[in-house]
């Protein structure tokens, strides 16, 4: 049995499911899964901040409305979560308790009680302290208990046609910040900013890490020559929000912020 058959077994055990969805490659595989699974006993949830871009939100709006799925966008402000914004080293648990919270919430007026997230089985590997809420809230991970990796839902989602098989891994803005660095709406507003210029000039795979009047960029290794080679338009664009300008030359890397714990 393949991994994605053990998914398909898995979403239909549930027979109904709400997805809080983000619009990144694991959460758009899983709600097109869920979909085949299990038709219209679907739900999908958005949870629509400041530290999910306005591109992001975008695309998982289209998504569901071309594959025809129930959608509901709910706002929160994670800035507004006591302790969230000095950016402890369990803000994401306290950003997963939140979001989700709300999106039981939402769920239970569609009589739909199975919640579900993205989180895939290379999740395990890295420092995940959203995973504990997850626990916390009865929030099932389809994808974990399918042991499916990020290689493995990045070729299933290219088999099914799916626009996100290529896209990079999204995580949540605030994770840009050095822990301990306190999170303003302005400065997400800054990374937002500046990660959409390396977007609009061809970037993949990117990420602006911020160390207080510090950025540090980093860029799939491949890309690393030339963003050297736009370092003055670069430079430009990005000195209206930080005083020092920096390049990683160990190019992206998932999670590094984390090397600071």
């Amino acid at each position: 049995m393949t991994s994605v058959d053990r998914l398909t077994e898995i979403l239909r055990s549930y027979g109904k499911i709400a997805v809080g969805f983000s619009g990144g490659v694991d959460s758009t595989f899983l709600l097109k899964a869920s979909k085949q699974a299990l038709g219209g006993n679907l739900l999908a949830v958005t949870v629509k901040s400041r530290t999910l871009p306005a591109t992001e939100l975008s695309e998982a709006v289209g998504f569901c409305l071309d594959e025809g799925i129930t959608h509901e966008i709910i706002e929160t402000d994670e800035l507004a979560i006591a302790g969230y914004a000095d950016n402890p080293p369990d803000r994401c648990y306290l950003c997963k308790r939140n979001t989700f919270t709300l999106i039981k919430a939402a769920a239970e007026k569609h009589g739909i009680t199975t919640i579900a997230d993205g989180s895939n089985a290379d999740d395990e590997g890295d420092y995940r302290p959203g995973l504990l809420a997850l626990a916390e809230l009865g929030v099932v991970s389809p994808l974990r208990l399918a042991r499916m990796t990020k290689a493995e839902i990045r070729a299933a989602s290219r088999e099914l046609g799916l626009p996100t098989f290529d896209k990079q891994a999204f995580a949540c803005m605030s994770s840009r910040f050095v822990y301990g660095e306190r999170i303003t709406a302005e400065k997400l507003a800054a990374v937002e900013s500046c990660e959409a210029f390396l977007k609009a000039n061809g970037f993949k795979r990117y990420r602006v890490r911020v160390h207080g009047d510090l950025c540090r960029i980093e860029v799939g290794g491949d890309e690393l020559p030339r963003l050297f080679s736009l370092r003055g338009e670069v430079s430009a664009a990005f000195a209206a929000h930080f005083k020092f300008v920096t390049m990683d030359l160990d190019g992206f890397k998932s999670g590094s912020m984390n090397k600071t714990l």
